[in-house]
């Protein structure tokens, strides 16, 4: 790819530079954007690692990679983002497995209409899209910040423009709507995304934080959501509704490997509210650049964690 090129140019799969040599560990791969994601990334010969919840449906998904791109190293590791032991038991896998990580793509997510809480106590939703990630990628770290070229990829959502963090009442203790704690979780992912690149570019690390979205594409986020909202999800995938997840993932794949691409920049859809279309880079919300709540909020996660990064 010409590293000149307009980056609102139209930008495709036949756009993603060979990835030989290169391992790409995708948070909730097994499904929707992060299938799609998995399977781009090893037609071009990455080494692709699924960290999944469902051993199952894991499974499954390497083998129907397997099937589409012959040849395929892929593999999945059991990853529960609800679960901070979990986290660690996958991080030690991670770094037990490979010296070195190139893509870290935290594209896994949940959306709830009901309050619940993660293993460790979190607000579901904040506790799986966003400290969840916050605490792998803190604990991978050292394989990547000295690899050249090495990228964390955090998926949000157009959900963050809307939202607000709520430092008083974090996990949604006193007052909680879904939509508003999903939003929340997806600002959080941005303002993660960005503190950790500023961390990043101050230590001299290789290693570079972008963010990406998929706009209004058709997956299964809405699978734990009530019945009513199911129902609306399958109509408008029946309906072909929105974008198809290859569509979708195409952001979090720019974001990856786009030799142009810069830390701190954001990937979605060039379409109308960056619900559909080609990948180029956005402006996310106004509330995501503000340093104070990007440096609170990364205190607060470590706190929550007990993850302190390697920087």
């Amino acid at each position: 790819m010409n590293q000149g090129r307009d980056p609102h140019a139209r930008w495709t799969e036949a756009d993603i530079p060979s990835q030989a040599g290169r391992i790409a560990v995708i948070t909730g791969g097994n499904t929707g954007i992060g299938l799609e994601t998995a399977r781009a990334l090893a037609e071009r010969g990455a080494t692709v690692v699924l960290a999944c919840r469902d051993r199952g449906r894991a499974g499954a998904a390497v083998e129907q990679i397997k099937a589409r791109v012959p040849g395929a190293t892929v593999r999945a590791v059991r990853l529960d983002l609800g679960s901070l032991a979990s986290v660690r038991e996958a991080a030690d896998e991670l770094r037990a497995t490979y010296d070195r990580i190139d893509l870290l793509i935290n594209n896994a997510g949940v959306l709830s209409f009901k309050r619940e809480v993660t293993a460790d106590g979190f607000e579901l939703q904040l506790g799986v899209n966003h400290l969840g990630h916050f605490a792998l990628t803190g604990l991978v770290l050292d394989r990547m910040r000295e690899v050249p070229g090495s990228r964390v990829v955090t998926v949000s959502s157009v959900a963050h423009r809307r939202a607000e963090i709520s430092f008083d009442d974090l996990q949604s203790e006193r007052a909680f709507r879904g939509f508003s704690a999903y939003g929340q979780s997806k600002l959080a992912n941005l303002l993660f995304t960005y503190e950790l690149q500023r961390r990043l570019a101050a230590a001299g690390a290789k290693t570079i934080a972008l963010g990406a979205h998929p706009g209004g594409s058709r997956t299964e986020i809405a699978r734990s959501a009530p019945g009513w909202f199911r129902g609306v999800s399958q109509l408008g995938s029946w309906l072909r509704l929105g974008q198809s997840a290859s569509m979708g993932a195409l952001a979090s794949v720019r974001a990856a490997v786009d030799p142009g691409a810069k830390g701190g920049e954001y990937y979605g859809p060039i379409g109308s509210f960056g619900m559909t279309g080609f990948p180029v880079p956005h402006a996310s919300s106004a509330r995501s650049y503000d340093e104070g709540a990007q440096r609170r909020l990364w205190e607060e996660s470590e706190r929550l964690t007990g993850v302190r990064y390697p920087l």
